[in-house]
């Protein structure tokens, strides 16, 4: 055994967790350090089975086993033996070399003096726990963004019923110092009257105040799920320009609490809507393209922080919604109303909320009923130009033609079930790549009960057991980038060697297994964090395995962001060298997360036949 400082310093103090430690410290850490070369001819002698030291590896590969531990095949950059000091755990150490190499050797007593540090020890005690370490996400100051709006309302509405008095409607809000009133009828909301609606509508107008609350209140006003997010409440507010949104139960439309703009700006970190402000206020296409193109400026301006990433794709597609709400009005304004119901729907990455900026469009349209030639025309011009328009503001075409200007994506809502169908009868590999997408989908403009309606059809269509497991398996056969020794594969479709493709290879998997549980569930969410927020307790993912899955897809969304806004690219591919140490142990963390979660799913729908 030799001690070489300066190269363990050089080692050290680049490797996570110790790249934190003070300079005293980690002059501490390296005088219980030494570096030996490990081979097959001397393991046996270098590392007892009843070693308590830790180890990490500098370069070669080797496979370990504590007592009747699983064997792990680590390389570069990986530890080992911490639970001998972490939990106490004496079991016998094995080490097999598959390449012979540098590791380096800390004694258990310079592993507990650097444990004194926090964040250490909370490294450690993370690799033992086997779960992601994810600092980040949990301070985050915008993770609020997230919350369910039942977790953001601090106290019960104020509330009178229809037949109320004016007068007593005004001095119920005083008695509550509060500036509107929701209005109820039969536990349902009714409507909701503000102060500036009695200054306008009451005391302007020199109205009776013992008439009805009904007569001055807005009618059938615009509110929210209470399972919906802060910001789908502020998006909204910004959307309709409305300073008081009622927060109601999903199916009884009985009044929870109500947001309103004042929290929004006590909430609010930063302005991230004002770009979406300004879209609802375009009105012409020359406008919504000037202000679409800032988007990515704006993004580039202000993502700075964990946090912010996390919202991004939110923000993106929502900017996306209204700019297709906004092509769809300036249409309609030119060519008079649809001749046959509809409602446009849009799939992939805008469904769930998590667009970046590579992300291309992916839409249908959805009718009531199969249109005549004329009818046809008219639809079809309206999809042409609402594709064209995206386009002309930044979203891209998409290469496989999923776009509602493509006939095959009008669809009447009894094809759409047929379709449907068809895709349980034959849930094919090649069938399941073709369709994958669809499932993924959102209405977003147009009458949404045509949308309801054809997912009442589907949702008993896709629990389907046999359905499941073909679906299970497909996700299956997606590789994380990850060798059996513990080492990022990297992609050869990159524009440099040291990238891994973190759309492919770890996002659309999880995208997959959430869409996954969800279907088994019935769930009518179409977002990933919103699918796995939502899984029942007794669903066979535990709700502990939901909510890692959640951080590593949140986790890996921040590196995706970062790497698209840092390199001025909308490529996926993610250089493993411009990431920080302790960034490649959680990215290696979450690989092996995700493909356990793969072989989880092949064993509940599939039996585990892969």
């Amino acid at each position: 055994m030799t001690t070489a400082s300066p190269q363990i310093v050089d080692f050290l103090s680049r490797a996570a967790p110790f790249e934190n430690l003070s300079d005293d410290a980690l002059q501490v850490l390296v005088h219980h350090t030494s570096i030996i070369y490990l081979s097959a001819q001397n393991v046996s002698s270098l590392i007892p089975s009843d070693s308590t030291d830790l180890y990490l590896i500098e370069n070669g590969q080797f496979t370990v086993k504590k007592g009747q531990g699983s064997a792990q095949h680590l390389s570069e950059g990986d530890f080992f033996n911490y639970s001998a000091q972490i939990d106490d755990n004496h079991d016998p150490l094995t080490v097999n070399v598959d390449e012979a190499g540098l590791i380096c050797v800390i004694s258990a007593k310079g592993f507990n003096e650097a444990r004194q540090n926090a964040d250490v020890e909370v490294f450690f005690r993370t690799l033992e726990s086997d779960t992601l370490q994810s600092h980040a996400l949990q301070s985050s100051n915008s993770i609020w963004l997230y919350k369910p709006l039942h977790e953001a309302i601090t106290q019960s509405p104020i509330t009178t019923t229809v037949d109320t008095t004016i007068h007593n409607a005004a001095q119920t809000m005083s008695e509550h110092g509060v500036s509107s009133l929701l209005i109820v009828q039969n536990d349902k909301l009714a409507g909701i009257v503000t102060d500036r609606d009695l200054r306008n509508r009451v005391v302007a107008a020199a109205l009776d105040v013992t008439l009805p609350v009904s007569e001055v209140m807005t009618p059938a006003p615009a509110m929210i799920d209470e399972q919906q997010t802060l910001f789908d409440a502020m998006t909204l507010m910004t959307e309709r320009n409305i300073h008081h949104l009622p927060v109601t139960r999903k199916n009884t439309h009985e009044p929870v609490g109500i947001i309103t703009a004042s929290d929004v700006i006590r909430l609010q970190r930063a302005n991230v809507l004002f770009i979406i402000g300004e879209l609802v206020k375009a009105t012409s296409l020359y406008e919504l393209t000037r202000l679409a193109w800032q988007i990515p400026h704006y993004f580039a301006s202000h993502a700075r922080r964990p946090g912010d990433f996390d919202i991004a794709g939110k923000v993106l597609s929502q900017a996306t919604d209204i700019m297709t709400r906004k092509l769809i009005d300036f249409y309609c304004h030119e060519h008079g109303e649809a001749p046959v119901r509809w409602c446009w729907l849009v799939y992939g990455s805008q469904a769930r909320e998590d667009q970046t900026m590579g992300s291309d469009q992916d839409n249908g349209l959805l009718l009531a009923d199969t249109p005549d030639k004329a009818q046809s025309e008219w639809f079809a011009g309206m999809a042409e130009y609402v594709c064209k328009g995206l386009a002309k503001c930044g979203i891209r075409l998409c290469d496989g033609n999923i776009m509602a200007s493509n006939p095959a994506l009008r669809l009447s809502l009894s094809h759409a079930i047929e379709e449907a169908q068809q895709w349980v009868a034959q849930p094919t590999p090649s069938a399941i790549l073709d369709f994958n997408i669809f499932l993924d989908v959102r209405p977003v403009a147009g009458e949404r009960r045509l949308f309801e309606a054809l997912q009442k059809a589907r949702l008993p269509l896709f629990s389907d057991s046999i359905f499941l497991a073909a679906l299970a398996r497909s996700t299956a056969d997606m590789s994380v980038p990850l060798s059996m020794f513990q080492k990022f594969v990297f992609s050869k479709k990159a524009p440099v060697n040291d990238a891994i493709d973190i759309k492919t290879g770890a996002v659309a998997i999880i995208n997959n297994l959430a869409r996954l549980y969800a279907l088994a569930a019935r769930l009518t969410q179409s977002g990933t964090v919103a699918r796995l927020n939502a899984l029942p307790a007794d669903s066979y993912m535990s709700q502990r395995d939901a909510k890692n899955l959640k951080e590593i897809w949140l986790f890996l969304g921040r590196l995706r962001w970062r790497h698209q806004l840092s390199n001025n690219t909308t490529d996926n591919f993610v250089r493993v060298s411009q990431l920080s140490s302790i960034e490649k142990h959680q990215l290696k963390a979450a690989f092996k997360t995700i493909a356990r979660a793969q072989q989880a799913a092949v064993m509940h729908f599939s039996g585990g036949m892969g």
